[in-house]
């Protein structure tokens, strides 16, 4: 396999849309540190996010570079080009060296059926009953149930090769960790289903280090898994088996590991994963995004005056704006329009009614999902008050840091601290 920069055990992609929280979220890296857990920190943004706030993915380096100076991190870190496609990588293969290829619209995408029938002919091995260490019941995979999961996911392999190729041509394959990302399409790969994409990826010569496939369930933003938590930590074992399997089959990096999209506010699946990781020894990318986002408006509202307020101006437009702010996150929110206050109720509230509703604390009546994943999707009314959003951002500094790394350290990495134990 190709030559690569390699990827620490554990990592945890943090996102940060006004690219002021570098130092509080690795402040959070520090304290795991302090308690014997290495968490790698990986800031990742996506073309999405940089066309919608109008930054440039330089500006993500910059942040993340000053934070690692300003706290002295002597440990690796990355910079990720989020959900990349080949047609809008350019702009990251300078500041980045952690690249998440989105080949999502792919899949389902027939490849050419020679090609199809060549994969199929290259790997006899995935044919009949294929046991797998650790996976109780061994696979019973048909040539027809090969050539069908083929045809759905080859394509999006090769456009994975297409695009890791033009990075390492760019680039040099020894400067950048390749994840790749088939977590946002309609239905979950099923272990079988990871073992074949892995075959592909491997025979497009890819030195994968982290995938992240759709697992069962919904990893709605900004709060916590809706589904059968039981099924996602079978799900979650299978595939850690699988990935130990095909590394040793495929020649693939030995530090290829699960990658969890959408990772933030998943609290019910952190002890699952838990204990998967430590039964198998395997590693895990958390990806975490809007969280911060999140935190920033309930460090301002806290401090209340005009942090509150401009908490309310960003609620109050987004309400107005519910359907535009929420059709492209369509697939990854849930939210219930009846639970929605008003702009005028909102506007009466004080910083801890404010706080109370969007701080994600179940245990908290006044909690309001809806509320929550609404503000989340809705940072481009912040970008939109341009240099007052980020005045506030400096003004209310300590107080919204605090929020910050409390929430990644306490909520996050905590629970999955005791995975080197």
């Amino acid at each position: 396999m190709n030559t690569y920069l390699p990827l620490g055990k554990f990592s945890f992609g943090m996102g940060d849309r006004f690219a002021h929280q570098g130092k509080a979220q690795l402040h959070a890296c520090v304290l795991a540190a302090e308690l014997g857990v290495e968490f790698i920190p990986v800031w990742n943004k996506s073309n999405r996010e940089h066309t919608f706030i109008g930054t440039e993915p330089a500006s993500l380096r910059a942040e993340a570079d000053a934070a690692v100076k300003a706290l002295g991190w002597k440990r690796p870190y990355h910079v990720d080009a989020d959900h990349i496609r080949l047609e809008t990588v350019d702009r990251f293969i300078a500041p980045s060296d952690f690249f998440t290829i989105d080949v999502a619209d792919s899949i389902g995408k027939p490849a050419n059926a020679a090609d199809v029938q060549a994969f199929v002919d290259r790997h006899p091995e995935l044919i009949g009953t294929i046991s797998i260490p650790h996976i109780e019941q061994p696979f019973a995979i048909t040539r027809a149930e090969v050539e069908r999961v083929a045809n759905k996911f080859l394509l999006a392999t090769q456009d994975a090769g297409k695009i890791y190729r033009h990075i390492a041509g760019a680039k040099g394959a020894e400067h950048f960790i390749t994840e790749v990302s088939m977590d946002e399409t309609d239905t979950p790969q099923t272990p079988p289903e990871l073992l074949i994409i892995l075959a592909a990826l491997a025979d497009q010569k890819i030195p994968l280090q982290t995938i992240a496939p759709k697992f069962t369930g919904r990893f709605n933003k900004g709060v916590d898994y809706v589904g059968d938590v039981r099924q996602f930590e079978k799900e979650f074992t299978d595939d850690l088996a699988v990935i130990a399997f095909a590394i040793k089959k495929y020649g693939l990096p030995s530090s290829l590991k699960l990658s969890v999209h959408s990772g933030s506010d998943k609290f019910s699946l952190y002890e699952p994963i838990r204990r998967a990781l430590k039964k198998s020894g395997a590693g895990v990318h958390l990806k975490t995004a809007g969280t911060t986002w999140l935190e920033e408006l309930i460090g301002l509202a806290e401090a209340g005056g005009d942090g509150l307020e401009l908490a309310k101006e960003i609620y109050a437009y987004a309400i107005e704006h519910v359907d535009e702010f929420c059709a492209p996150y369509a697939s990854v929110i849930d939210i219930d329009k009846a639970k929605l206050p008003s702009a005028s109720i909102v506007k009466g509230w004080s910083s801890r009614q404010f706080t109370d509703a969007l701080r994600h604390d179940q245990k908290n009546p006044a909690y309001n999902p809806s509320f929550r994943q609404l503000l989340h999707v809705s940072f481009k009314v912040a970008a939109k008050k341009g240099d007052r959003y980020l005045n506030a951002l400096k003004k209310h500094e300590a107080i919204i840091a605090k929020n910050v790394t409390e929430n990644l350290f306490e909520r996050h990495m905590k629970p999955l601290l005791l995975l080197a134990r």
